[in-house]
């Protein structure tokens, strides 16, 4: 396991005072383990869980030629283009069972969506396009071509073939694919367990009573929100006091039951507090300036608890500063921790409604609503204030405009990134 020094030489550039954000990142994925544990769950607890083997398919999907619609299955090769097809209806093919009989030229089955095809016909015509006279059908011309609305043995899946990687965040489509394939369980990482609390002497918990100078947290509700939507084991340590022994004790506990922790205030660099050298006290820890708005002060390790030890997110105090952090940097180093295929996050391009001032040299965050304009395009403006304590703009935004380290000033109708919250917040 390499130390935090170790992982600093191999980056290019490495300045803890003035980090970027995508050095940031590098940083936490050399860091950062997936779990090693796994376990079997049926499929209606698997949502969210992370494959950890391939799930071969066991049989074809779909196992049959079958029809994708509801109409009249014939044989393509006897379609006329000259005029309309005279075709004789000799029989019905339900789904569910396979129809058996002869059907031979000029003739043809009427069938159901998701029956089988008969032998020998490789063609469905759907209702609305014929004309039909007891048990005659006239097929218009030009209406179909051979091999149309005929849904082919495997065309989804083929037996033997990977249908899901390892590594692989199971969604709603991938709950329904195994189920598809008659899977009962799958194998999948343990639950990650990670532990957060809030700390600060101004820290209300909710149910106290208001006093000068103090606030009530809403970090430990905001972290709790974003773990629970990531599909963790979530271990709520609480307020944790800036005292060295409740420090401590708290360091401790959430090292030795979770793979990493999480923490909001107490890591500015000119905080005269006990948290960062309790920090240091137990872990191998490094303190950042990362060069971003907002969210500038980040520290990041791992905290010793032998035999444990777990990784260290110890994230801004302001509550925009939290989520701002949490998403462009702990949500993916996270997600390499539950075993998922790191992926970066998608970035949508939209035109900006309004000037943004920028300056270059630093990563910027702004809470932006993503819509779609008068011409079909994207568009984006800010919610207004961008202020780190303004929670409510995260609330009335549905993305985060991303200002790249080196990108100026941006006027309206520029190009600019966003990244859509799409279920994060």
């Amino acid at each position: 396991m390499k130390t935090l020094d170790q992982i600093a030489a191999a980056l290019q550039g490495y300045d803890p005072k003035a980090l970027t954000a995508t050095a940031v990142n590098d940083f936490l994925a050399a860091l950062v383990e997936p779990v090693t544990g796994t376990e079997t769950v049926g499929v209606f607890q698997a949502l969210g869980r992370v494959l950890a083997e391939d799930v071969v398919s066991p049989l074809s999907v779909p196992p049959h030629d079958n029809s994708a619609m509801d109409g009249f299955a014939l044989a393509g090769a006897g379609l006329r283009a000259d005029g309309p097809t005279a075709l004789k209806v000799v029989g019905t093919a339900y789904a569910g069972a396979a129809w058996v009989g002869p059907c031979g030229a000029g003739e043809c089955v009427k069938i159901m969506t998701g029956a089988i095809m008969p032998a020998g016909l490789d063609t469905v015509v759907p209702l609305e396009f014929v004309q039909l006279d007891g048990d005659r059908v006239q097929v218009p011309p030009g209406v179909v071509r051979t091999g149309d609305n005929r849904r082919l043995l495997g065309e989804d899946l083929m037996q033997g073939q990977p249908a899901l990687r390892r590594g692989d965040r199971l969604g709603p489509a991938a709950l329904g694919l195994i189920a598809s394939l008659g899977l009962p369980t799958v194998r999948v990482y343990r639950r990650l367990r990670v532990a957060y609390f809030s700390t600060g002497d101004e820290i209300l918990s909710l149910g106290e009573a208001p006093r000068e100078g103090a606030v009530y947290d809403s970090n430990r509700y905001t972290v709790f929100g974003l773990l629970s939507r990531l599909g963790v084991e979530v271990l709520d340590l609480g307020v944790v006091k800036d005292e060295p022994a409740a420090l401590e004790a708290a360091f401790r506990q959430a090292a030795a039951q979770a793979d990493a922790v999480i923490t909001s205030g107490g890591v500015s660099m000119g905080e005269a507090d006990h948290t960062k050298a309790m920090m240091k006290q137990l872990g191998d820890v490094a303190f950042w300036r990362i060069a971003m708005r907002p969210g500038r002060p980040m520290a990041v390790g791992r905290l010793q608890q032998p035999p444990h030890h777990a990784v260290l997110f110890g994230l801004p105090g302001n509550p925009v500063a939290v989520m701002v952090t949490f998403l462009a940097f702990v949500r993916p180093a996270l997600l390499r921790m539950m075993g998922a295929q790191p992926t970066p996050a998608p970035l949508l391009q939209a035109h900006s409604q309004e000037a943004l001032r920028k300056k270059p040299g630093r990563t910027e965050y702004q809470r932006g609503v993503v819509s779609t304009g008068p011409d079909g395009r994207l568009q984006v403006r800010t919610t207004g204030n961008q202020g780190s304590g303004v929670l409510r703009s995260m609330v009335e935004a549905n993305g985060l405009i991303v200002l790249h380290h080196d990108q100026g000033n941006v006027a309206v109708g520029d190009t600019v990134d966003v990244m859509v919250f799409d279920g994060a917040v």
